[in-house]
């Protein structure tokens, strides 16, 4: 462009030709009414009067620059264990409410007498039952929600090998075989039977992560509890609660890919609150367990 015909045009016109690389579509320049004809050959001596091409264009293609330029999104932060799957951040949570003796990545204070080192109980056998008795209750009511899977994916969580039901029904029969007796279940397990089968309407994200955490939780603690009070109280011997069919390590993983699943399903903010009920299920399994010492 020739010197005469940029400095015709105005600096704003200037700096947005500078900005666009896109070629600018503009009207045919104007000349002034003292030209007979157009004449873009700028020898004669005669000036052109050149109005500046569309502001407006112009605009839209500065507006274009700068929204690409400054609005790229920052990558969202993710959450603890989250690249590895939902199952693994609710484990992350979990992990932080047990105290350092249940789990090296525990930072909750000791301040309940189940929450003491096992090796430290009194049990009795007839809290034990009480125990027994109030866990069979919990385990009968969740595998009922899964059966008659009131939310569709709750379907997925039949026949996972996990049940516990029927195992404790064998261990009660065989108190009663040595003279105990099969007390009711107590308020702790009856809350939270309630508890269990209200979330299963309402609230299937919660619902969902008192399954995991009962399940689990007995998985790996709760068969360390089991041992040690055997020893304490049964001879040694190993009620079919802490019995398996098949190699409990893929029953578990098994599981965990199905939780996965759901919860792909599910947006951040069902996730989040799914993670929010780990303390509700900490504190109702905190209950029953806390009979064996009663």
């Amino acid at each position: 462009m020739s010197s005469s015909l940029m400095a015709s045009l105005t600096p704003v016109s200037q700096s947005k030709l500078l900005f666009c690389n896109t070629p600018l579509k503009t009207s045919p320049p104007r000349m002034s009414s003292s030209l007979p004809s157009p004449n873009f050959g700028f020898n004669s001596g005669r000036k052109l009067r050149l109005e500046a091409p569309s502001s407006r264009i112009s605009r839209m293609h500065m507006r274009a620059f700068v929204v690409s330029a400054t609005t790229a999104e920052k990558p969202r932060k993710k959450y603890p264990g989250e690249a590895k799957g939902f199952v693994e951040e609710m484990r992350f949570v979990a992990m932080k409410l047990h105290t350092r003796d249940q789990a090296k990545e525990g930072e909750k204070e000791v301040k309940e007498p189940q929450e003491r080192p096992v090796a430290k109980w009194e049990p009795t056998v007839e809290g034990y039952l009480k125990f027994l008795v109030d866990s069979k209750l919990v385990y009968d009511t969740l595998e009922r929600i899964v059966h008659k899977a009131s939310v569709p994916y709750y379907a997925e969580f039949r026949n996972t090998g996990l049940e516990r039901s029927e195992r404790l029904t064998k261990d009660l029969e065989w108190f009663k075989e040595q003279g105990y007796t099969i007390p009711e279940p107590s308020e702790p397990g009856l809350t939270y039977a309630r508890c269990l089968e209200e979330l299963s309407e309402k609230d299937p994200q919660a619902f969902i992560c008192h399954f995991y955490n009962v399940y689990f939780a007995h998985s790996a603690g709760g068969r360390m509890i089991g041992r040690k009070v055997a020893e304490m109280l049964l001879d040694k011997k190993e009620l079919e609660f802490y019995k398996w069919d098949g190699d409990l390590s893929q029953l578990l993983q098994n599981v965990r890919e199905k939780l996965n699943k759901v919860a792909e399903g599910w947006t951040r903010e069902e996730k989040n609150h799914c993670l929010e009920e780990t303390e509700k299920s900490f504190k109702y399994s905190g209950d029953i367990l806390r009979l064996i010492l009663s």
